[in-house]
């Protein structure tokens, strides 16, 4: 006896795909995840790693096995694109007529496609810059970047951070931001990336630009969060006057500083900003980089802040991700490639700083 196939019926499949989804959106879940256990009430016991459902309702639909392993699919590209959806669902559509395959298409592409653009959230463009500095440092430590950034035709403004507490740190970015007139992106270094999460919300912020820096989510625990990748040996170096700290010379040289020539190590030392001990427990209330276009600088050589945890954040935030050959400091030793990243997220062409700073240079020479 021929074994008779049960047919999946599109409009029911689509229906099922859309109520999971809204179980996604109830659970916290992204309807990207929704073949990913999100929570134990939203998909039955294994049906995550193997099936949608895992038996017949009385519908008579069924997915006992056509979407097995779905979420590991070898088909599986970038979420969006037009063959990613065909391999996503390509042992499904071995049970489907050809005008069936086209009903599931036009009912559920909406629901994959709408959620990659809200992922994908492109710059706009603007023309203000505000640089933020982290502890230990000054205002002077953007001087290669502001160079850039200017000669690009950017109007940058670099904060001088108190570094005396989170909201005092907040009030001195947003009275930077009160004075741009137009579209600002907003880019935090080191300590200072707590406060481009804080600010980020800001409605003249456009785009967040994080360089090896914290990126804290709303009223997290950062100290828990670093406590989980290695301690860095600057660690041993932070010296604490009457709760306001400071990196003894042969730390900050050695660790803070690597990949800075010595002659501007030196000079940064003796100008370090001595950064309030309180303020790396302080806690944001706000988190910009989940609605805001966000990029990230890893510096693979920090000693500062561990390379793995700069990673873990830019991921955690889907950020746009360059990684340098740099310690701690990159926007002093690679100046160019930070001015580049920041032009990206002002949606300027990449390569506009470099250009400029090659004819600025030119120009002095002459």
């Amino acid at each position: 006896m021929a074994r008779r196939e049960k047919t999946v019926q599109p409009v029911l499949f689509a229906h099922a795909v859309m109520h999971n989804t809204m179980q996604a959106q109830l659970f916290r879940c992204s309807p990207m995840n929704l073949f990913k256990r999100c929570d134990r009430r939203n998909l039955s016991a294994g049906a995550a790693e193997k099936n949608i459902w895992n038996k017949a309702d009385e519908t008579g639909l069924t997915l006992e096995s056509p979407v097995e392993n779905l979420a590991s699919y070898r088909g599986h590209v970038a979420i969006g694109s037009s063959s990613t959806f065909i391999n996503l669902f390509r042992p499904v559509m071995k049970t489907f007529r050809l005008s069936n395959v086209v009903a599931l298409v036009a009912l559920t592409a909406p629901l994959f496609l709408n959620e990659a653009s809200a992922q994908i959230a492109q710059p706009v463009r603007a023309n203000n810059v505000v640089l933020v500095h982290g502890a230990w440092a000054d205002g002077s430590s953007w001087n290669g970047v502001v160079e850039r950034l200017q000669a690009a035709g950017m109007h940058v403004t670099a904060v001088q951070n108190p570094l005396t507490s989170l909201a005092d740190s907040d009030a001195a970015t947003r009275r930077a931001l009160a004075l741009q007139d137009g579209l600002t992106v907003l880019v935090g270094h080191s300590w200072a990336g707590t406060v481009v999460s804080d600010v980020g919300n800001d409605p003249k912020v456009s785009a967040l630009v994080y360089v090896a820096a914290r990126a804290p989510d709303a009223g997290e625990d950062f100290v828990a969060l670093s406590g989980k990748f290695p301690t860095m040996p600057v660690r041993a170096g932070v010296e604490n006057h009457d709760g306001l700290t400071t990196i003894s010379e042969t730390a900050y040289l050695r660790y803070f500083a690597n990949g800075v020539t010595p002659d501007q190590a030196k000079a940064m030392y003796a100008e370090q900003w001595p950064t309030a001990a309180s303020l790396f427990g302080e806690r944001t209330t706000a988190a910009g980089w989940h609605v805001k276009p966000t990029f990230y600088a890893v510096s693979k050589d920090d000693q500062t802040i561990s390379p793995d945890l700069e990673r873990f954040l830019a991921a955690r935030m889907k950020a746009k991700t360059i990684e340098l050959d740099a310690g701690h400091l990159s926007l002093v030793s690679h100046p160019q490639e930070i001015a580049n990243l920041i032009l990206e997220a002002a949606g300027h062409e990449a390569g506009a700083a470099t250009t400029a700073a090659a004819t600025t240079t030119a120009a002095v020479k002459n």
